[in-house]
């Protein structure tokens, strides 16, 4: 049975970035159906305007959007240049996980334990990064992606060198309180409404789950951090922070449906839903009352933590024992 050290470095390269380009392009799909609640495999790829399935050849990651020079073939309808960029990142994760995950093993490690180590990691790396682009658009992190990445992290202790059973299982417990009882609890008990979804708290918690309580707590403060600087250098070149423009879509849907109720009852469940969305009060003017999407800085902070999480933790006790 092939080691590692038996395939051509080139090899594995090129078939981890295959790989990373073709499940880009899946990605594309889950990115745009799971909000819609829609099937993710059925029907096959179509035009999202008139409904014309794509063949196979337009549907090549990044190079069928260039040989399309970005313009469906069917109906002549601009295709955005987030579908070559995820698909672009799929690759790129998939090769930022061969060389920090796999390369470092052992090189009599046989060929199939080497690829169950990279499904695992490029698994985690395509959920975070479809969970970016799903909150940047409708500021929802889906429980599919953080429920599901939770319990895989979990259950696949033994297979990694992570963490242990403990570990995981407190580390997803710390990441999931430190947002849900300050930012929904008390928020909640001082505003009326919570301050973070707990999308949020979730998405922390599978950050827990695969690195223990430090992911955890570097997912929070580092993605805090990197959202901050984002939120002040888009605030002051551009004056204000708008919200996605589905998000307002879905603030809208629920204020008419709130306006046409048909009864009492239903007029209070429709608004006590709308109270307990984090998002169904518009955002205000200035800055600090500003509303953008924490999520994909959480995913920032975790995939940060994933390629570089060994470096971070011996760099911090390196200056704490040397202090």
């Amino acid at each position: 049975m092939p080691t590692l050290s038996e395939l051509p470095y080139w090899f594995q390269v090129a078939t981890v970035v295959s790989l990373g380009l073709a499940f880009g392009s899946f990605l594309n799909v889950v990115i745009y159906r799971l909000p819609r609640g829609e099937s993710l495999v059925h029907p096959g790829s179509r035009c999202p305007k008139c409904g014309t399935p794509i063949r196979a050849w337009q549907n090549l990651p990044v190079f069928g959007w260039l040989l399309l020079f970005g313009k469906a073939r069917c109906c002549g309808v601009k295709i955005s240049p987030r579908y070559p960029l995820v698909e672009a990142l799929g690759g790129l994760a998939a090769w930022a996980v061969f060389e920090v995950r796999v390369v470092p093993l052992a090189g009599d490690t046989v060929w199939w334990r080497a690829l169950v180590v990279f499904a695992l990691y490029f698994a985690l790396a395509l959920g975070l990064l479809a969970v970016a682009f799903i909150d940047l658009e409708h500021m929802i992190v889906p429980d599919e992606v953080t429920f599901g990445g939770s319990v895989i992290g979990i259950l696949s202790v033994p297979l990694r060198t992570e963490v242990g059973w403990f570990d995981a299982l407190v580390g997803a417990a710390v990441g999931f309180v430190m947002i849900w009882l300050p930012f929904d609890v008390l928020y909640r008990k001082l505003r009326g409404r919570p301050g973070m979804g707990l999308g949020d708290a979730k998405l922390t918690m599978l950050a827990g789950a695969w690195f223990g309580w430090p992911g955890a707590v570097f997912a929070l403060l580092a993605g805090a951090l990197q959202g901050t600087v984002v939120a002040i250098v888009l605030y002051f070149t551009q004056g204000k922070i708008e919200e996605p423009e589905a998000v307002r879509a879905e603030r809208a849907e629920l204020l008419a449906a709130i306006e046409n109720a048909e009864t009492e009852a239903e007029r209070r469940e429709l608004e006590a839903e709308l109270a307990l969305d984090p998002i169904g009060e518009e955002a205000g003017e200035g800055l600090g009352k500003s509303r953008m999407p924490f999520g994909p800085f959480l995913v920032l902070a975790t995939l940060e933590f994933m390629l570089f999480g060994r470096v971070i933790v011996d760099t911090y006790l390196a200056y704490v024992w040397g202090g």
